[in-house]
């Protein structure tokens, strides 16, 4: 049975299976919300990429990007076919202005991975 294609009209971008949706090192000026599918979260180089984690759905990334405006720190590649909404720092300011929790939300999840961090750094460390 063939699996259902993404429909192309709807809102987002749709990148197919392991097309590039952002590189390590690029300048990051947007983020990423996954609207349908998962999306590998690679770091390294070309010659020796090491997957960090598989990211899905309603989950965002590149979010730094949106406050410091400073390079890359994963690639992301597409894991089969991929929705992802991309949104600007304008946009994103606007939709803080309409929900505020929102920000929240962002600074929680960007806590948990600081933390997780820490921890493989520590394992890593032991």
């Amino acid at each position: 049975m063939k699996k259902k294609s993404i429909e192309k009209g709807a809102l987002g971008k749709v990148y197919q299976d392991g097309e590039i949706i952002t590189r390590q090192g690029d300048v990051g000026e947007v983020m990423y919300v996954i609207q349908q599918g998962k999306v590998d979260v690679l770091m390294g180089t070309n010659d020796h990429e090491t997957l960090l984690r598989v990211a899905e759905e309603g989950e965002f990334l590149g979010e730094m990007a949106i406050f410091d405006h400073d390079v890359r720190s994963a690639t992301l590649r597409a894991q089969g076919e991929v929705k992802v909404l991309t949104i600007d720092k304008k946009n994103f300011l606007k939709r803080i202005h309409e929900d505020p929790s929102l920000a929240f939300r962002i600074v929680q999840t960007m806590s948990k991975r600081v933390r997780e961090l820490g921890d493989e750094v520590a394992r890593l460390k032991g």
